[in-house]
């Protein structure tokens, strides 16, 4: 039998063709997404590794939530501690770093790298003058508040050279500092494309709020000092309660640790695709051998005459699946590490920040692709196999088991109209649930199922409504009508791998269009300020930009939004909650805010609105007192007068800043809300911008800018969802192409007779081309009425946290989708129609 599938294999190359494509997108995409995680994952983890080669043991303070103390006061790790570390016995040295973003400009005034990868430090010099973290290339080490070093890589990129004056931005107002110094470094950020600039200790100490302290104390042991030695003897002069001590290998595993875990959600983001791709591809196999399985009846059935049991019949069709596997997997293999060195290469040239390394293919990644494409491949064959095995051979001689029997399609609709309605129930139900994700993923699941199933049944009404359409093609249109409705099944599997594909995209562009329309709607009822202002890194804003906005005769009201730990509550009782600070008197002007109960009046003195989620959670009402300690420690009584309800934009407990600023000792904006006489316009803009010294570290977003960062995690989403259609859409082309390719081998002799009755070879392309564009179209039009009822449904639980959630049906781009279907059907037909259009006549019509 092993003899027999060999040679069958080998006698239908060309047909199994696209069956091997189909299954090696699939293992290529699944190859490539382990070889690119894994790369990006070893080369980041190496490359931070690099920062701990000279830390043996690190100093750092305690969290609020360890020490039990006053909220916000935090310790800090002083000149004293580093002087008693540095005496502990096994210690070499000792080095006090401090470390916080900082924005550099390049010539043309804009941010070098981005937000999360420009940052600052500290230059620590040893007893011979020197940080041996940072040897200096050219120039000489930054000294005085004015001056600073810049890493080599920025430098070049830059053309900065030593004795420029630099812009920088630590927290939003522009510095003008002296370059007098040009460092190398194995700093992990750097390597990735970041940038790093120092400053001497006190003027660090300064800009990053660490007045007279320290982030982090490195210690380096001592030859023969081993790390958890070295640990040991610092934690005895470590103040209690107050810092805590960790080996550099602790250090290194941690962050080896969370950059696998920061890799896990890309790694299951892109084998999503590849799983859509199987899926979609799982229908072609089981198409491609259900047809070989058909036109090879004859053959098993001498097979069975002669001696060979079932068994054999349909380990022969699954040893072929084998072989087919095997090779799709294999050359998957191979395109799949292409996939990913390229995905790396594209990664670089679009400048994201990725470190240098070794391209890394491991064992698991080859198993996980073979064993992918094999599994996949044997799975999809095993049901015709089967099938073929259960036919009697006297039977399969006369053909009489080519149509379904009525008892077999009794019971697949049957199974199929109980798994959709069903699914239909489960996702209705879950929409008026409170949290009924769980039950519409589930109902979404039995509703797709329940539609494949009755996939050749709908297929006869939904292409017949194309029919006037079909005749104006003529005979060539009515000839496709029939060649698509003469076999339900393999019509209904072909379509299936367009409707999954475009269920998806059109349940996420219905949902994503609906959110970025009820966060439009938010950004315009709840914010009436023209502008928000804010660091481009999100990280916090100096008060002299507030004050600085405020002061412009260009502006008519400002906020900014200042957040603080406090403990609201006594004794066990109380919680931490993060208070909201704002200019009590311009809030109202900035802000829209809808109030369930109360108001917001003038907030003053301790006032206090409270968002409705946090009240009902605490069991908060207009009137109640709540006990609060602030980060200072002090003591103080705020009384509820409102219940607004919360959004992405303002949520938590809000209160005037004259109240809270007082309690702060390095107060902090996240952002500043703005209004201005002309509203949002160019002028008002290029007006605020050259108050702030044309920072490239400040964003200033006007209400469209906003909505549009709140829902750019939508987008992107959106975006990967594209990507996945066009690999659905190719996977399923090929299914189109392969269901043609047969059915035109199939009815060699009928072309090879209309062909003699007079149908020329246009008309036998149009034809071929037609029943490509019929089955196309079936099944982009249930694929987009699926994700439209999808796409609702999801909406619906939206709209239980979203109040200005609105449906939104984005016509133009179903129309797109449907035309992409169109599109697919016609290319797909291409090959099959020239190849029908050019069959020998009366070759065709002796062929059995």
């Amino acid at each position: 039998m092993f003899r027999t599938a060999l040679r069958n294999v080998l006698a239908h190359k060309a047909r199994l063709l696209m069956t091997v494509l189909a299954v090696m997108l699939g293992v290529a995409f699944v190859a490539g997404t382990l070889v690119f995680t894994s790369t990006l994952s070893d080369a980041f983890q190496k490359s931070s590794q690099k920062g701990f080669d000279r830390v043996d043991v690190a100093v750092q303070p305690r969290s609020q939530d360890d020490r039990g103390g006053a909220p916000g006061a935090a310790p800090r790790l002083d000149q004293k501690l580093l002087d008693a570390v540095s005496r502990v016995p096994g210690a070499v040295s000792a080095t006090g770093t401090v470390s916080g973003f900082t924005a550099v400009a390049d010539k043309d005034g804009k941010l070098i790298g981005d937000g999360f990868s420009t940052h600052g430090g500290n230059y620590f010099p040893g007893a011979d003058g020197k940080d041996s973290r940072y040897p200096l290339r050219n120039g000489t080490a930054p000294k005085g508040p004015h001056e600073f070093a810049l890493d080599a890589h920025t430098a070049d990129k830059a053309g900065y050279r030593v004795g420029d004056t630099v812009r920088i931005s630590v927290d939003g107002p522009v510095r003008e500092q002296k370059l007098t110094g040009v460092f190398t470094t194995d700093d992990g950020t750097v390597a990735a494309g970041g940038s790093l600039a120092l400053f001497d200790t006190p003027t660090a100490q300064q800009l990053f709020a660490k007045r007279g302290g320290f982030s982090e104390i490195d210690v380096k042991a001592a030859a023969g000092t081993s790390q958890s030695a070295l640990k040991a003897a610092v934690d005895k002069v470590l103040p209690k309660g107050g810092a805590e001590a960790t080996t550099g290998k602790q250090l290194a595993d941690d962050q080896a640790k969370m950059i696998s875990q920061s890799m896990d959600g890309m790694k299951t983001g892109l084998l999503a695709f590849a799983g859509i791709a199987l899926f979609v591809g799982i229908f072609i196999i089981a198409n491609t051998f259900t047809m070989l399985v058909a036109q090879r009846t004859k053959e098993l059935a001498l097979l069975r005459a002669v001696g060979a049991s079932r068994r054999q019949v349909t380990r022969s069709v699954l040893l072929e699946a084998l072989l087919v596997g095997a090779l799709a997997a294999v050359t998957g293999l191979a395109a799949g590490i292409g996939i990913g060195a390229g995905l790396r290469s594209l990664m670089s040239a679009t400048g994201a920040t990725v470190p240098d390394g070794p391209l890394v293919i491991s064992p698991s990644t080859i198993v996980a692709s073979l064993a992918v494409g094999i599994v996949v491949t044997v799975l999809a064959a095993w049901l015709p196999g089967r099938r073929a095995a259960r036919i009697p051979p006297v039977a399969a001689m006369n053909s009489v088991h080519a149509t379904a029997t009525t008892r077999s399609l009794v019971v697949r609709n049957t199974v199929g109209a109980l798994f959709a309605g069903a699914g239909a129930a489960g996702v209705l139900v879950a929409t008026g649930m409170a949290d009924g994700k769980a039950v519409m993923g589930g109902g979404a699941v039995l509703l797709l199922i329940g539609v494949f199933i009755l996939t050749p049944l709908l297929s006869r009404p939904l292409i017949a409504l194309a029919a006037p359409l079909l005749r104006a093609f003529g005979i060539s249109g009515r000839l496709a009508r029939q060649n698509a409705l003469r076999n339900p099944r393999r019509t209904a599997a072909t379509a299936s791998a367009l409707m999954i594909g475009l269920t998806l995209i059109t349940g996420m562009t219905v949902i994503a269009g609906s959110v970025q329309k009820g966060i439009d709607k938010m950004a315009t009822d709840a914010l009436k300020a023209d502008y928000v202002v804010s660091m481009a890194s999100r990280t916090p804003l100096s008060p002299d930009v507030a004050a600085k906005l405020a002061g412009l005769k260009e502006v008519t009201a400002s906020s900014p939004l200042r957040n603080a730990p406090s403990r609201i509550g006594t004794g066990a009782a109380a919680a931490t909650e993060y208070l909201t600070g704002v200019n009590g008197a311009d809030f109202g002007k900035l802000t829209r805010l809808d109030f369930l109960d109360g108001s917001l009046g003038t907030l003053r003195g301790g006032r206090a609105v409270v968002d409705d989620a946090t009240a009902k959670e605490k069991h908060w009402t207009v009137g109640s007192r709540l006990p609060v300690t602030y980060e200072d420690g002090k003591k103080g009584t705020l009384t509820v007068a409102g219940v607004y309800r919360g959004n992405e934009m303002l949520k938590g407990i809000i209160l005037d800043n004259a109240t809270l600023a007082p309690h702060q000792q390095h107060p902090t904006d996240m952002q500043v809300m703005v209004k201005t006489t002309d509203g949002a316009t160019d002028a008002s803009k290029n007006a605020l911008v050259k108050a702030l010294g044309k920072n490239p570290a400040i964003s200033i977003a006007d209400k469209k800018d906003v909505s549009e960062g709140i829902a750019q995690m939508f987008s992107l989403m959106l975006n990967m969802l594209y990507g996945l259609l066009a690999m659905a859409v190719i996977v399923a082309c090929l299914g189109v192409v392969n269901t043609l390719a047969m059915s035109v081998f199939e009815r060699s002799q009928e072309i090879g007779m209309l062909r003699a009755i007079g149908l020329d070879r246009r008309g036998i392309k149009r034809m071929v081309r037609l029943e490509s564009l019929v089955i196309s179209l079936f099944g982009g039009v249930l694929g987009i009425g699926l994700g439209v009822f999808f796409g609702w449904a999801a909406g619906e639980l939206i709209a239980g946290s979203m109040a200005t959630y609105e449906l939104v049906l984005p016509w133009g781009r179903m129309g797109l989708f449907l035309g992409v279907a169109a599109v697919v059907g016609v290319l797909a037909a291409l090959w099959p129609a020239r190849r029908a259009a050019r069959l020998n006549m009366l070759a065709a019509i002796k062929a059995e």
